[in-house]
């Protein structure tokens, strides 16, 4: 079943941000953009080129209002150590959420039972705590942080817009839909 449109479910763990263990709750992900990013585990391969990534839009998305979130079934201690270690991880200024007891990959269907990780997801979650976007890729296949930036953008625009929609390649500035009955078979 989809989980867009649908309220993030109550969950409270911890997560380690800016050199602290910090508590996190599906509270935080109310009254502002967040973009929430599972990955299967800490010192792995894929996983580090992603969440660099993911710092490197990270300026972009907060002046856009957007709070980073990144999870994986690992602990808040075991994110701490992997940000010491790493050269790439150590870059990261947004929360690193802690899911051992898989609570939070269930509530995002993305945890694979079997292995016990979760898959590579990633959630846009509007202010009223509602999800917007819904991306999974299978383990071997990384993101690119970068179109989070443009989904974040027409996300808000369509907030603040009601009645428009952003086409397909939609950038900001760019031209909306208004959909309606005379439109139909005209695109």
């Amino acid at each position: 079943m989809s989980l867009i449109g649908k309220q993030v479910e109550e969950f409270k763990t911890q997560a380690y941000h800016n050199n602290e263990f910090v508590e996190v709750s599906n509270e935080n992900f109310t009254g502002k953009w967040s973009v929430l990013c599972f990955y299967p585990a800490d010192f792995t391969f894929v996983c580090p080129t992603e969440l660099e990534d993911l710092q490197e839009q990270y300026e972009t998305l907060q002046q856009l209002g957007v709070e980073v979130y990144s999870c994986s079934t690992d602990t808040h201690f075991t994110h701490k150590a992997w940000h010491e270690t790493s050269e790439a991880i150590g870059k990261i200024k947004y929360y690193m959420i802690g899911d051992p007891s898989h609570q939070i990959a269930r509530i995002f269907d993305v945890l694979d039972e079997e292995a016990g990780l979760a898959q590579r997801g990633t959630f846009i979650i509007d202010p009223d705590g509602i999800v917007q976007t819904v991306e999974i890729n299978a383990d071997g296949i990384g993101r690119d942080a970068s179109v989070l930036v443009d989904k974040i953008r027409a996300g808000q625009y369509v907030r603040s817009h009601p009645g428009e929609v952003c086409p397909a390649k939609w950038k900001e500035s760019g031209e909306t839909l208004k959909p309606s009955f005379d439109l139909v078979g005209k695109i």
